[in-house]
């Protein structure tokens, strides 16, 4: 059974859907902008705490100890929860989560639904499962409300809407809303958008959530924002439904004394969030008459499994790691192919499809660190890069194909060169010689032929120089001093103490 629902997503290569992108300079230039705001105002308010570091070693070693018991505070969950009136039910896939969220709705005979926010329901493609049995989920935060009217797909985890700019959302509005005379201010878009959805809160008696937060030894659900409309979600209507990944399971209550510091300062930049809901089972008279949660799994088993992967599922999604990177600010989200975008996406999308989808993600990095430096949970992501594109490289060796793939060929040829002197001298010699059609009046290689183009398509190359190191070293220095000095440097190690001490 496929783990991930049928995506709206065409599943293009990643070099091939940034490469449309990078000729859209609209987008571009309003994801660049949003991203650099985000960013200077996440530096401000995490500048201000003298024990910042001290609060990330605290986020990662909660969402550590969480998932390496995972299990355990699962099942305490479940009872807690149950206690407080709450029904809690586990889906292995999308499939069954779409499933178990359509048979509940389908119990109250609606054909709309409210929705707040949720990355997990773009995961499992719950919108789309839905419509196609004749419900109508609403978005209620204003950005999700922007994407859903102009028929598009969110770019970035906190402000889905980042690569829209204030002319093109008014556009949308006008269109969708039929407010031919709406004017071009924030203020009069929030408001078309109020009075849009104030009907809709009213009137409607179902909704469906997320949840940043599970609290195991109390049963409840957390959910943070910044508009108010998360908190009308989870207090009118009579029935609340929420899908959360297993993952996002906490202790204790306590605990969100940290991540409530971290996380809006890694999002939005702000010291807190204005709205913080913290709900737990139901109670007479008071919201909710009926409270349903589904834990999905949907491939984090697996993920779980790997000791050197598993410190991906420790995302809160702050989304600080797509403000930092400076592959996203050229490309923007769309160019992930995948509702989890960025560096945290690049490794969670192909691991949520079991490797078969998404594999050039891992290589969607300079490996620079920006994503590890910026991390309120400190996931070491340019690490685990390294070992997905490990694994690709294994699996695809496993493989005719990739066995006579260039890529492979290639690495091989270099092991095979770099392994000996002589053969490495060999090949510099020939390079120098090859070059020579290559090298421009500026002294630079600005075209490479065939499959070695993709190296000066958008860089200069430098040449190869008359000499190597190893040439001008030899050159510089008599074997037989090269010999002393190496046995000198022997014996004199081995006087203080020997070379293991070293």
């Amino acid at each position: 059974m496929n783990p991930i629902a049928p995506s709206h997503w065409s599943n293009r290569d990643f070099p091939v859907a940034a490469r449309e992108l990078l000729e859209d300079s609209q987008t571009r230039s309003n994801v660049r902008h949003a991203t650099n705001v985000i960013q200077a105002k996440r530096d401000a308010v995490a500048g201000e705490l003298p024990d910042w570091q001290q609060l990330r070693e605290a986020g990662e070693a909660i969402r550590a100890h969480s998932l390496a018991h995972l299990d355990y505070y699962l099942e305490q969950f479940e009872q807690a929860c149950t206690r407080a009136g709450g029904q809690v039910h586990w889906a292995r896939d999308a499939a069954e989560a779409n499933q178990i969220i359509l048979g509940l709705i389908q119990r109250y005979h609606v054909d709309e639904v409210l929705k707040i926010k949720t990355m997990t329901s773009e995961e499992v493609g719950l919108n789309r499962h839905l419509e196609a049995n004749g419900i109508r989920a609403h978005e209620t935060d204003l950005a999700e409300l922007i994407i859903q009217m102009g028929g598009d797909k969110p770019s970035h985890f906190v402000v889905p809407a980042l690569h829209k700019n204030r002319m093109q959302v008014r556009e949308i509005f006008q269109r969708e809303m039929h407010l031919p005379e709406l004017g071009e201010r924030p203020e009069d878009l929030a408001a078309a958008a109020r009075g849009y959805l104030r009907e809709k809160f009213l009137r409607l008696k179902v909704a469906v959530s997320g949840a940043n937060f599970l609290i195991a030894e109390n049963g409840a659900v957390c959910i943070v924002e910044s508009e108010g409309n998360g908190r009308m979600c989870l207090t009118l209507p009579d029935v609340l439904i929420s899908l959360v990944g297993i993952e996002k399971v906490l202790p204790r209550f306590q605990d969100l004394e940290v991540f409530l510091q971290t996380l809006p300062r890694s999002a939005t930049g702000e010291r807190m969030n204005p709205y913080n809901s913290i709900w737990t089972g139901v109670r007479q008279g008071d919201g909710p008459q009926e409270f349903h949660v589904v834990l999905l799994d949907n491939r984090r088993s697996p993920i779980l499994g790997d000791a050197e992967s598993r410190q991906t599922l420790q995302c809160i999604r702050c989304a600080a790691c797509l403000n930092a990177c400076p592959v996203y600010h050229q490309t923007g989200g769309h160019a992930y192919e995948s509702v989890y975008a960025g560096p945290i996406g690049a490794i969670l999308t192909p691991q949520l499809h079991s490797m078969e989808e998404g594999r050039t993600l891992p290589y969607a990095s300079s490996l620079c660190g920006a994503c590890y430096e910026v991390c309120p949970v400190k996931i070491n992501i340019p690490e685990v890069l390294i070992h997905l594109r490990g694994k690709i490289v294994e699996e695809d060796q496993k493989t005719l194909s990739g066995q006579l793939g260039l890529w492979n060929v290639g690495m091989q040829a270099a092991a095979l060169l770099f392994a000996s002197a002589s053969r490495l001298s060999l090949a510099q010699h020939l390079g120098r010689v090859a070059q020579k059609l290559f090298v421009a009046r500026s002294g630079m290689i600005e075209h490479l032929p065939l499959m070695l183009s993709g190296w000066t398509q958008t860089r200069d190359l430098r040449p190869l120089p008359e000499q190597s190191f190893r040439e001008w070293w030899a050159g510089r220095t008599p074997p037989g001093d090269v010999a002393k000095r190496e046995l000198a440097g022997v014996d004199q190690a081995a006087g203080r103490g020997g070379l293991h001490g070293e």
